[in-house]
């Protein structure tokens, strides 16, 4: 059933409310007097037709979605500069979701920025078919696909049964998120490297997914290990 819910709109610059829900559903929005408007909003961008979001350079932060150049960007580090002359501004580092690349981007303080609505979905990784990777969505059981060639070196860390976030944009996928930590299956290491343990030292280690890591020398095959899959560490033992 699609959910109804009733707001009172008044006039802005912009429009832009949001609305998390699982399932398609209805705004029944009133205008002062007028009669009521009926807006039927997709889950995935939450927001009316033709409305978008905005927000001033002044409230850019790390972690914020940008939309520059007809692309969605976020926001890795910011800078509020206030020069002895002339206007203030906000120095960014901001990554292209849809090709990874990362810039440095220049703001004047007090303009409009156009946020990129970019909505996250957990999903899991079910199975690898040819190139492509099949995600499931665990509540309806849609499946989505996505090609080995758009999901970079993260794939390195990829188990089946393993929940991950696929981040959508405009109704496409553009990046997916793992765990920061998962825990892996030692297969193989090289006995020529063990050396001394109580000497410490490390040893390369591939675990289940052919990745390798460098583990310390008492680590043995079988053995689960946890990796952060921000950096490719080692932490420790599972």
């Amino acid at each position: 059933m699609a959910g109804i819910s009733t707001f009172s709109v008044y006039s802005s610059p912009s429009l832009c409310i949001s609305y998390s829900t699982t399932s398609s559903s209805s705004l029944s929005l009133s205008f002062s007097n007028r009669s009521a408007l009926l807006v039927r909003i997709s889950p995935r961008t939450n927001r009316f037709p033709g409305a978008y979001c905005s927000l001033s350079a002044n409230d850019i932060k790390a972690g914020t979605n940008i939309e520059v150049d007809g692309a969605p960007w976020r926001v890795l580090e910011f800078l509020h500069v206030k020069p002895g002359k002339g206007a203030a501004f906000v120095r960014t580092k901001i990554r292209n979701y849809v090709n990874g690349s990362t810039v440095e981007r220049t703001f004047r303080a007090g303009i409009s920025v156009e946020e990129a609505n970019v909505f996250k979905e957990t999903k899991q990784f079910t199975y690898r078919e040819g190139s492509q990777f099949v995600f499931m969505d665990l509540s309806t059981y849609e499946e989505t696909r996505l090609n080995e060639s758009d999901m970079g070196e993260k794939t390195r860390w990829l188990k089946e049964g393993m929940e991950c976030s696929l981040l959508y944009w405009k109704d496409k996928v553009i990046d997916f998120e793992l765990p920061n930590t998962v825990k892996l299956k030692v297969v193989d290491v090289d006995p020529g490297l063990r050396g001394d343990t109580a000497q410490g030292g490390s040893n390369p280690a591939t675990v289940e997914t052919g990745a390798v890591v460098t583990v310390p020398l008492f680590v043995n095959v079988g053995e689960e290990i946890l990796v952060d899959t921000r950096t490719g560490m080692y932490m420790n033992r599972a």
